[in-house]
């Protein structure tokens, strides 16, 4: 019973939610790719992609380090 029941939270909320949030990460940093290219000639417009670049960077990082972390626990529990 509650192996379903985690199980059920797992793939109905957690895991949407890391993807959503996966792509959420990627695409800042797309936008900083975007802004860092489209403001070349102006340093501090350059710093501010590079800022969203690396955020978004950490973003997609953090994503994918819990969908690990839920894999280890699934194995570890046997669920």
């Amino acid at each position: 019973m509650l192996d379903n029941f985690i199980e059920a939270v797992l793939v109905e909320i957690i895991r949407p939610a890391t993807v959503l949030l996966f792509v959420v990460a990627l695409a800042y940093f797309l936008w900083g790719m975007v802004e860092f290219i489209r403001n070349a000639s102006s340093n501090s417009n350059r710093e501010d992609g590079k800022q969203h670049m690396l955020w978004g960077v950490i973003g997609m990082f953090i994503m994918a380090s819990a969908a690990g972390i839920i894999t280890v626990i699934k194995g570890t529990f046997g669920l």
